[in-house]
């Protein structure tokens, strides 16, 4: 159990029968009146933000997030599979818990699976990945007026935005967080 006066960043809890996540929190200790503390809560499940004030000696039980290492291995349909790197046991997990956490992620790349009480709610992809550039238009000389872009496609056939010098057949390195160009490789 964790009380509202000790609250952190990142701390993962039980309330209201929700499993939801702090980002940010404040002790207030107004003039008059009693202390509190005012959060911004994301619920992990279905990724809402909430702002919630608590009592400081309101106590709240600690939820437990199992994050684990796992080969994507492939898409079937609706369905992407994954395997335990260590007990080889593979899973499916439908396209609606994936969303858009794969689009930059090849098969055989290694990702986290989130779960809670052994329901999957996400996927965490490599925070960077190399991939290859497999069609954009070519760059001409003269157009690269500050930090001119084009749009490119990468081999799991996502869209990006890079350079005009980088060419078709070029490797680069993608934040997965927000989807820009970082270099080439």
């Amino acid at each position: 159990m964790i009380s509202a006066g000790d609250f952190r960043n990142g701390v993962t809890l039980e309330i209201d029968g929700n499993v939801v996540q702090i980002l940010e929190f404040q002790h207030v200790k107004p003039g008059k009146g009693a202390a509190f503390v005012r959060t911004k809560l994301k619920n992990v499940i279905n990724g809402g933000v909430v702002e919630k004030t608590f009592r400081p000696t309101e106590k709240f039980p600690q939820a437990r997030i199992d994050r684990v290492d796992m080969q994507y291995l492939y898409a079937d349909g609706d369905l992407f599979n994954f395997m335990n790197m260590e007990t080889y046991d593979q899973m499916a997990v439908d396209k609606g818990t994936v969303g858009d956490s794969l689009k930059f992620v090849k098969e055989n790349e290694t990702v986290k699976v989130c779960s809670y009480n052994g329901s999957v709610f996400a996927i965490e992809p490599p925070l960077f990945v190399e991939l290859e550039i497999t069609e954009t238009e070519p760059g001409f000389k003269g157009d690269t007026a500050q930090g001119a872009t084009k749009p490119a496609t990468v081999e799991t056939g996502a869209q990006v935005n890079v350079p005009l010098f980088v060419n078709q057949g070029d490797k680069i390195k993608i934040d997965t967080r927000t989807g820009e160009y970082l270099s080439r490789v």
